[in-house]
């Protein structure tokens, strides 16, 4: 599931917050790592849960535009499809899905106001008018609009930023990624497949697909990563402050610093890697994690030590 750019933010995270705060131990920082990546397939998870709660309440509004007092023609004749989405009947009817949600306790059952305002933003939607439009729906049709749904309804939603928030704060700059995930999902259940929990680590999901693949294992990736730049941190630290003499080491910003620290033990740690694809990646984290003038900072101080390994090298 988790890739090795998310990997190396997660890294990145555990190593700012040892680097701001201190007072962390290397078994808490890889502590805190395991559970950050076992906690980006949670917020995949809550997601997918949405699925039947939110056909459910098309089911209610349907039922209850048919009870009322002088029902139109429109409410009486209203198509029941997306209420009865064949998805939500198989993750409802799914025993290890609903054992799994009720265990971490990923249910929307105290939402409703979040999935009413996500409903009536589908509904204005034009493809969920072409779905309910559709002479007759498919299981892919009922996967494609609920792919349609989580690609479209709910990053920017406010509603949904505050209630992934309020569930946990380190979901907060993921919901994108596990999304794209519950869009894999749908394509799968398209297919005819079974819903299965997907491992936490690509690495993983390929022996899964492929038992004899040869692979490096990604969760050893992070946690080799994380050990390097947080035993190494010191050194890390007066390395650049060598490299900028004009510069005082107090204004040195932590997140800088934890981005050159992770990519130096990188390029120190898997030889595997080319130096120049280590120093792409992390400065592109840090035109996301870091102030605006950082990336050209990063990449600066990080050509100066290629330079010099190099050097070294020859």
């Amino acid at each position: 599931m988790l890739n090795r750019r998310i990997l190396r933010i997660k890294a990145f995270k555990v190593l700012y917050s040892y680097a701001v705060k201190g007072g962390m131990s290397l078994q808490d920082a890889l502590a805190e790592l395991d559970a950050s990546c076992e906690s980006t397939r949670d917020l995949y998870l809550f997601m997918l849960a949405l699925v039947a709660p939110l056909c459910e309440e098309e089911g209610r509004r349907i039922a209850a535009a048919k009870t009322k007092f002088n029902p139109t023609e429109e409410d009486l004749s209203a198509s029941e499809r997306f209420a009865s989405n064949r998805v939500a009947t198989l993750l409802s009817e799914d025993k290890d899905f609903q054992k799994l949600i009720s265990k971490k306790g990923l249910s929307w059952d105290q939402y409703d106001i979040v999935i009413g305002k996500i409903l009536n933003s589908v509904h204005g939607k034009q493809y969920y008018k072409k779905y309910m439009a559709l002479p007759e729906a498919t299981l892919s049709d009922d996967c494609k609009v609920l792919s349609k749904v989580f690609e479209q309804e709910l990053v920017d939603m406010s509603e949904v930023e505050d209630l992934i928030e309020e569930k946990n704060i380190s979901w907060t700059d993921e919901l994108a990624y596990a999304l794209t995930w519950c869009c894999h999902t749908m394509d799968d259940l398209s297919h005819g497949e079974k819903w299965r929990l997907p491992s936490v680590y690509q690495s993983d999901m390929t022996l899964r697909r492929n038992p004899s693949a040869t692979v490096s294992s990604d969760r050893d990736f992070s946690r080799k990563l994380l050990s390097a730049a947080f035993s190494g941190y010191e050194n890390y630290f007066k390395k650049v402050v060598s490299m900028t003499p004009d510069w005082d080491s107090d204004r040195l910003f932590s997140a800088d610093m934890a981005i050159i620290a992770l990519c130096m033990a990188e390029m120190d740690t898997f030889s595997d890697i080319p130096a120049r694809v280590s120093i792409n990646e992390w400065v592109e984290i840090s035109k996301w994690y870091s102030s605006p003038k950082s990336s050209q900072f990063v990449n600066g101080i990080l050509d100066k030590v290629l330079k010099e390994k190099s050097g070294a090298a020859e």
